[in-house]
């Protein structure tokens, strides 16, 4: 899951230099965490939060498909 976030994090963004992104478990939960240079903030989370919505329901469909339980957490 964590190339997937990944590759869709830089993408949005202008320096994808700048994001890191990390995995962790959490019991039988994946926490998938996106970290961000503060100008491209915008950028991931979008108007309302529609981007980062998207980028969840995205996660959240591949992780389904391989019966697990994964959260995007995204930070600054």
């Amino acid at each position: 899951m964590r190339e997937l976030v990944e590759v869709i994090a830089k993408a949005l963004v202008d320096n994808p230099d700048e994001v890191v992104v990390t995995e962790r478990q959490e019991g039988r939960t994946t926490v998938v965490e996106v970290r961000v240079s503060e100008s491209d903030m915008g950028k991931v989370i979008g108007k309302q939060g529609r981007i980062a919505k998207a980028i969840r329901s995205v996660v959240k469909a591949a992780a389904a498909k391989e019966d697990k339980k994964v959260i995007v957490d995204i930070a600054g």
